[in-house]
């Protein structure tokens, strides 16, 4: 034991420090006693103890960068959350703040990602992956996800939202969820100068408010338009927030629409636009068509806004957007790439669901082996869809897979994650 804590003295800089000042004293005894030798010796002494000095400095500067890198990248695996507050947005939707539970630091995000859980629902064998996004900007306390309770899409076996469910009907205020880091690769970017349009359909808005939130609080004066959809006031979330950010900030244009509201509700108090959020507004409202586009919303909703701002003359590079479920949608090809694919024969080869007993042509209109999977009844947990939650993974039984893009998520060996990859010939998958 004396050994051990005798080592960990001589590690300190003080230890050292304090060396290098009796050498020096020693060193200059020596000089003045005349001694050749121990005055060789003090010196190499002196030297290896200023080597040992500047190695420590060296060390400890590098556990100080890794800890902020640590702090800036999130966390590994599950992380204990507390729900410190549950609010009432509107009807069916909910605001959750969760506090680490460990009361550590958190780790700042992007504007614009998710939160990836694990959800242990009675009934389950195993826990339920969903992703949702963050609907404020970063806070060192607290981070906050809002949740609207989902219904099952039409014409498919899926259940009403099991996810969006038990965080409305059962998760209460000092329940512990546990969560992975913030992650995802639909965000705006800070540092650019270039105005923005924020685009969002009901539930859709989470990410935006992010958005909007960080660009107002880091002193932005980007010129930002801010469209946000609903039925009509019982859908309207945030609606007290929307007109305080208008108000208080010049730069941001608050463009509310309704498409079905109340008698009682009142155009220009209650709302801006009687109709959906639309391209055919944009040309009405906004001086030209050169933004950064961002948006969020259901499947259809994204397919017509991103299909007529190409129409528009935006480019592709400029609109940016997300949406999490079977309803989520990737890059909507050209009119006459669409043209092209539908004229074209099938890919020639069957992708076989053993699991499902269903075996189906491989159609090159389907962005991944999910997309495919949906549209065939096949049913395949999913969570972001955009390779980082590791729900859809499945297992490969024979075959080969190739992918559309990045992924966070680990893939074992002989498995894919179906939301970003597509077959290469034939395949077998175990689902």
């Amino acid at each position: 034991m004396f050994t051990e804590i005798l080592d960990g003295i001589m590690e300190t800089p003080a230890y050292v420090a304090g060396w290098l000042i009796i050498g020096g004293l020693l060193l200059h005894v020596g000089l003045l006693a005349g001694g050749g030798a121990r005055r060789l010796w003090f010196e190499r002494r002196r030297g290896q103890l200023e080597q040992e000095r500047l190695l420590l400095e060296i060390h400890g500067a590098r556990l100080r960068i890794q800890t902020v890198e640590q702090a800036k990248s999130g966390w590994n695996g599950i992380r204990k959350f507390t729900v410190e507050k549950k609010v009432l947005e509107c009807a069916d939707t909910c605001s959750f703040y969760l506090k680490p539970h460990d009361s550590k630091p958190l780790p700042p995000f992007k504007p614009g990602q998710y939160l990836t859980f694990q959800l242990v629902l009675p009934g389950l064998s195993k826990p339920l992956v969903r992703c949702y996004s963050l609907s404020d900007c970063a806070r060192p306390t607290h981070y906050r996800v809002t949740i609207k309770r989902c219904l099952p899409p039409p014409k498919t076996e899926y259940p009403p939202g099991l996810g969006s469910s038990f965080f409305c009907d059962v998760v209460k205020e000092g329940d512990i969820l546990d969560v992975k880091a913030p992650n995802g690769h639909f965000f705006l970017d800070l540092e650019k100068e270039r105005p923005v349009v924020l685009i969002s359909g009901g539930i859709g808005v989470t990410p935006m408010i992010s958005m909007a939130n960080a660009l107002v609080e880091s002193g932005s004066t980007r010129e930002i338009w801010f469209f946000f959809g609903a039925r009509s006031g019982e859908d309207h979330m945030f609606k007290t927030y929307m007109a305080e950010l208008a108000a208080k900030h010049p730069n941001v244009h608050m463009q509310v629409c309704y498409s079905r509201p109340h008698p009682n509700e009142v155009r220009g108090r209650d709302y801006h636009h009687e109709g959906r959020v639309s391209v055919e507004l944009f040309k009405q409202l906004l001086p030209s068509n050169n933004y950064d586009y961002f948006l969020c919303g259901p499947g259809p909703f994204m397919q017509t806004i991103t299909d007529d701002l190409r129409a528009w003359g935006v480019p592709d590079a400029w609109v940016h957007f997300e949406a999490f479920g079977p309803a989520s949608v990737k890059r909507v090809a050209k009119p006459e790439d669409k043209a092209a694919a539908a004229a074209a024969p099938s890919a020639g080869f069957d992708v076989q669901f053993a699991r499902s007993g269903k075996t189906v042509a491989w159609n090159t209109s389907f962005g991944s082996i999910l997309d495919l999977a949906d549209d065939k009844g096949v049913k395949i947990d999913a969570g972001c869809r955009a390779g980082n939650c590791g729900s859809c993974l499945v297992a490969i039984k024979s075959g080969e897979v190739e992918y559309l893009g990045e992924h966070g998520a680990e893939v074992e060996r002989g498995s894919c994650l179906t939301c970003i990859c597509k077959p290469k010939g034939p395949l077998v998958l175990d689902a």
